[in-house]
């Protein structure tokens, strides 16, 4: 299983469904919440060439992109693939 990670901030609903979503899948996620560490926002920002909305989600090396991207995975059956590597 690829290692996920989501960038996040405590009152994003996007978050909340996204890692939501990982979670009903079974998959364990670091979680890097942006507004306590604000070293993160920036982290966040260059991995996700200039993307500053939250959440922003990426597994192994691929950017995922937000909770709609992460949703339309899903959808067209491709995220579990992509969780697999």
């Amino acid at each position: 299983m690829q290692h996920v990670e989501i960038y996040t901030s405590p009152l994003c609903g996007y978050c909340h469904a996204a890692k939501r979503l990982l979670t009903d899948k079974g998959v364990s996620f670091a979680e890097y919440n942006v507004v306590v560490k604000p070293n993160k926002r920036q982290e966040m920002l260059n991995r996700a060439n200039g993307r500053h909305t939250v959440p922003q989600i990426f597994v192994g090396e691929t950017h995922v992109g937000g909770y709609d991207d992460l949703a339309a995975l899903e959808r067209a059956g491709k995220l579990d693939r992509l969780l697999q590597g």
